[in-house]
C-alpha cells in the first residue's frame, strides 16, 4: 500500500479559534472541512510544505520559526495510507484569503466537530481542545 505523506496546519488567530478550510467542487472529498496543507513534495521537508502551500491556498507568509508541531494522524484510506503531522501557526504576515478552496471559517476547537472533515483530520481535533480548550 502507498504511503501518502500529507502536512497540515492549524492556524490559530487572536481569538484562539481555528482556520479550517472547505475543499472546492471538483477535488476528492468535495464539500468537507479541512485544515489547510498539502502533500509534501520530494526532497522537501515538512515545514517547507507548509510555507509553499499556505502561501498557494491562503495568500500568507509563514516563516518557519512559527511553526510548532502539535500532533499526528495515521490512516488508512482504501488506495493509500495517509501520514500526515499537524503543525501550529499563530503568527503571519498578509490575510488570509481562500485561493483554492470554497470556503474559510475561524472555529472554536471545541465546535470543529460541527463541521464534516475527512477521516484522517477528524483525529487531530482532540489535542487542539487540549491546546486551546472550550475558548469561551
Amino acid at each position: 500500500m502507498k504511503l501518502l505523506l500529507v502536512v497540515a496546519c492549524a492556524l490559530i488567530d487572536k481569538d484562539g479559534r481555528v482556520l479550517i478550510a472547505q475543499r472546492p467542487e471538483g477535488k476528492g472529498m468535495a464539500g468537507l472541512w479541512e485544515f489547510p496543507g498539502g502533500k509534501i513534495e520530494a526532497g522537501e521537508r515538512p515545514e517547507e510544505t507548509l510555507i509553499r502551500e499556505l502561501e498557494e491556498e491562503l495568500g500568507i507568509t509563514v516563516k518557519e520559526p512559527c511553526l510548532a508541531p502539535l500532533t499526528f494522524a495515521s490512516f488508512p484510506y482504501p488506495d493509500f495510507h495517509l501520514f500526515m503531522p499537524l503543525y501550529v501557526c499563530r503568527r503571519w504576515e498578509g490575510v488570509v484569503e481562500a485561493k483554492e478552496h470554497a470556503a474559510l471559517k475561524w472555529v472554536r476547537a471545541t465546535k470543529l466537530r460541527d463541521y464534516p472533515m475527512p477521516p484522517a483530520d477528524e483525529p487531530l481535533i482532540p489535542a487542539l481542545i487540549d491546546l486551546l480548550g472550550s475558548g469561551a
